[in-house]
Formats: C-alpha cells, sequence, structure tokens
C-alpha cells in the first residue's frame, strides 16, 4: 500500500512510550486505523507479522514493540503518535473518526439500494451525544435522501428543508433544494417543484456551476417538473442542453442523469427512436457508479421504452426487465417500481403469446398497486382486458376497459393519464362500446388542458329577411 506521508522513524522517545502504554487503547486505535485504510488484517499485516499476531494486538493481547508500531502506522498511513498519544489527546478524534466511519457505511447502504439499513444506521449515529456539528448535518441529509428512498416523501421534505437553515454553504444548498425538487415534483406539486429549482439556479448561476455535476443534475430535475405541468418545450430545451453540459464532464453520474432525464422526455413527447439510444448511454455510465438502485431502475426503464418501439424490441425488453426485476427485489426498491415491471412483463408475455402467464402479472399488478397507484391499476386492468380480447371474449375485455375508465377517473389530469384516457378510448371503440369511447376521448383532451371552448367555431352569418 502507497502512502500519502513521509515514513515515521523510531525514535528514543517512541520506544519509552511503546513500552509504557495501555496495549489495549494501542489495539483499538491499531484497529480503528485499519478499518480507516480499508484493509483486512492480513493485509495490514503484510511481511512484519502473521495475521494471528495483529489480532492479538489489536485485542490487547500482545503489545506491540516500538518498531513494530512504526511498520504498522506507516503501512496504515497514520503518525505513530495517533497510535500512543494519551489518552485526552485522541478521544474526540477517535469519536469522529467511529462516527465518519459508521456515516461512510450508510451512504455505501443508500448507494447500493439498502435505504431502510442506511436510514437504520444514521437514526443511531444522530442518537448519539457529542455529535460534530458537521457530522450532523451530512448525517441529516444521508437521512432525507434515504426518506426519499422509501417513499417517505413529507418527511423528507421537512428534513430537507430544516436542512437549508444549518448550512450556509453553497454547494450543499444546491444540493439540498435539488431533492427538494426532486422530493415535490415525486409528490405531484409541481409549481412548488419548478420554484425550488429556480431558487436553486439562482445559486447554481451566482457559483459558477452550471456545468458542474450538481448544475446538470438540478438542470434535468427541473426540466422534469416543467415537462409534467406541460412545459413541453422548455423541458427537451433544458434536457438537450444538460446533455450537451454532460458530454464535457468526466462525472458518470451527472452525465448518465442527462441523458436519462433526456431520455424520459423524448420518451413521452413519443419519440422513442430519439430516447431508446439516450437510455442506453444512461445504463452504460450508470454501471460504471456501481449505482445498484438507480442502475435497477434505468434498466427497467429501458426495457419498457424497447417495448414501445415500432416494431416492439419484445425479447431484448423481457431480458432488460426480467434482470430489473431481480435487482430491484435486492435492492429494496419501491412498490411502483416493481409494479411497472411486472405490467411491462406482462404486455411482454402478451406479445409472445403467453396470455396465461400475461394475464398472472397484470392480475398481480392490479392487487398489488390498487391502494398504491391508481394510474398503474387502470393500466394493469387495459392488459388484462387485452388478454381477454385476444381470446375472443370481447364482452369481459369491455368490462375490464370500463373498469379502468372508472379506476382513471381518480388520476389527476397529466400527460401519462391523456395517455392512457386515448389508448382507451380507441380500444373501446375497437370493440364497439362508442359511447364510453367519446367519453374516453372527452377525458383524454381534458387531461392536457384542452377544453370545447379552445375550439375556434365558425360563426354563420345572419341571414338577410
Amino acid at each position: 500500500m502507497e502512502t500519502s506521508r513521509e515514513p515515521a522513524q523510531v525514535t528514543p522517545d517512541l520506544r519509552v512510550r511503546a513500552k509504557n502504554i495501555d496495549a489495549v487503547l494501542v489495539g483499538t486505535r491499531i484497529k480503528l486505523a485499519r478499518q480507516r485504510a480499508g484493509l483486512t488484517q492480513g493485509e495490514a499485516a503484510g511481511d512484519h507479522m502473521s495475521t494471528a499476531y495483529i489480532s492479538r494486538i489489536e485485542a490487547g493481547q500482545r503489545r506491540a514493540s516500538a518498531d513494530l508500531l512504526v511498520a504498522l502506522a506507516n503501512r496504515l498511513d497514520c503518525d505513530p503518535e495517533e497510535l500512543l498519544a494519551p489518552d485526552e489527546d485522541v478521544a474526540a478524534r477517535e469519536h469522529f473518526d467511529r462516527l465518519t466511519l459508521e456515516l461512510d457505511y450508510a451512504e455505501l447502504d443508500l448507494r447500493t439500494g439498502q435505504a431502510e439499513e442506511a436510514l437504520t444506521r444514521v437514526d443511531a449515529l444522530l442518537a448519539e451525544s457529542d455529535v460534530p456539528t458537521s457530522l450532523t448535518v451530512k448525517a441529516r441529509f444521508v437521512r432525507g435522501q434515504a426518506l426519499e428512498s422509501i417513499g417517505q416523501l413529507t418527511t423528507a421534505i421537512k428534513t430537507f428543508e430544516d436542512l437549508l437553515t444549518l448550512s450556509t454553504d453553497a454547494l450543499f444548498r444546491i444540493r439540498a433544494l435539488l431533492a427538494l425538487s426532486r422530493c415535490y415534483r415525486e409528490e405531484g406539486d409541481l409549481a412548488r417543484a419548478c420554484e425550488i429549482g429556480e431558487r436553486a439556479s439562482v445559486l447554481v448561476s451566482a457559483a459558477d456551476l452550471e456545468g458542474s455535476a450538481e448544475g446538470i443534475q438540478l438542470a434535468v430535475t427541473v426540466a422534469a417538473a416543467h415537462f409534467e405541468r406541460g412545459d413541453v418545450n422548455f423541458a427537451l430545451r433544458m434536457c438537450e442542453r444538460a446533455v450537451e453540459s454532460a458530454e464535457r464532464l468526466e462525472s458518470p453520474m451527472a452525465r448518465a442523469s442527462a441523458y436519462w432525464n433526456s431520455s424520459i422526455v423524448h420518451q413521452r413527447q413519443g419519440n422513442i427512436t430519439d430516447a431508446l439510444p439516450l437510455a442506453h448511454k444512461a445504463v452504460v455510465l450508470l454501471e460504471q457508479t456501481h449505482d445498484a438502485r438507480s442502475m435497477a431502475r434505468l434498466r427497467n426503464q429501458l426495457g419498457l421504452l424497447q417495448l414501445q418501439m415500432d416494431p416492439p424490441q419484445v425479447d431484448e425488453s423481457l431480458a432488460n426487465l426480467e434482470r430489473a426485476r431481480v435487482d430491484m427485489e435486492f435492492n429494496d426498491a419501491s412498490t411502483v417500481d416493481l409494479g411497472r415491471n411486472q405490467l411491462g412483463r406482462a404486455r411482454c408475455r402478451l406479445l409472445i403469446g403467453d396470455a396465461e402467464e400475461a394475464e398472472r402479472l397484470a392480475e398481480d399488478c392490479f392487487q398489488s398497486m390498487r391502494e398504491t397507484s391508481l394510474m398503474l391499476s387502470a393500466e394493469a386492468l387495459t392488459v388484462l382486458g387485452q388478454i381477454a380480447a385476444t381470446r375472443g371474449e370481447v364482452d369481459t375485455a369491455v368490462g375490464r376497459f370500463q373498469r379502468a375508465l372508472v379506476v382513471l377517473e381518480g388520476v389527476g389530469a397529466d400527460r401519462e393519464a391523456a395517455q392512457l384516457w386515448f389508448e382507451l378510448a380507441n380500444l373501446l371503440r375497437e370493440y364497439g362500446a362508442v359511447d364510453q369511447a367519446m367519453e374516453a376521448f372527452r377525458k383524454a383532451g381534458a387531461s392536457t388542458g384542452l377544453t370545447p371552448s379552445s375550439i375556434p367555431t365558425a360563426r354563420v352569418a345572419p341571414t338577410m329577411g
């Protein structure tokens, strides 16, 4: 292991102190320094001692000589003074290092999709006494991210808002505002998401961070909120500028974020051909970051995009969806993400002629989503109707489409709902339910902001008597 400091030397004073200091105290410090360096006992031992011997030293069962202590300090990239200092001088540092290590583990849990474990670690850390302010702020931020990951958006929002009063650091405030905007968007408060995003954009400009990873992630987050509000062209321009900026960065996460969000905007515009290569690029980049949860969600998105191609790339879609399913189950994905995956696999199975498995998946999705996501419940009923239609069961198919209409009534007006209204309208018209089809077409227009008064009509000139 290469060290970042000059190798320490044995001095007469150090020899005296090594003989007199408590062996248990030194052993504990050696163990902490080894963990901080990320080494196993065998790696730390090197050629200087056996693994069993360093184990006994760490346990306080053997006293290390001055020469051995210096060799260990050099290997662990620490100062021998740190191992031999009086108790009162190092207690605070040891406390800080232990808490820092625990916070690192919490962030690792979060990055690998284990949000519940991250939340448990952070709560335990914050419950300790004498936690330094710098670690408290960082721990609360991780706590907010964990809450967001497990879907507790209201509590996450309060956590991020409280953090804004605890720090004046511009970069930290940008990250907190970014998280806030994302949470408000997920809650459906698009106006607030955009307003928070604009506040963060002012800080980004002031700090000259437009081309940074944070600046790019902020841009695509705000773009997504504008897109959901119906500002499609504005959102697309923001994503395109973010992609251009990302191309100049070496950060895989920032580039993946830009590609991913730009792909979603293109996909929801119906530009699947443009969306697909962007999603592929994001997948490749996220694989470099080892962000398991994001990787699973993106692979899921890619599979759903492939399903919308003309013609659908069914085999590739099913392969990505199956892999995403395994990864999401391992990484504590949200129930909504799992529902989207299940419904995508149901559509794939229907396309390859496996109606029985398609029906099982769609029915399971409907049952699990009926209390969680009205949108996915309506989509599942739509797929169940299509399955019945392929069997020639027209009355059953129309009945399921009509049930989907009832469920969809509870969904707010947005582009995704409008698309499903339109799909249901076409299906109902195809199978003879004309009145319901016309009502569904009207609902599709209303979901996109269209009303009868917005359609110009010709005025008839009065006839002369």
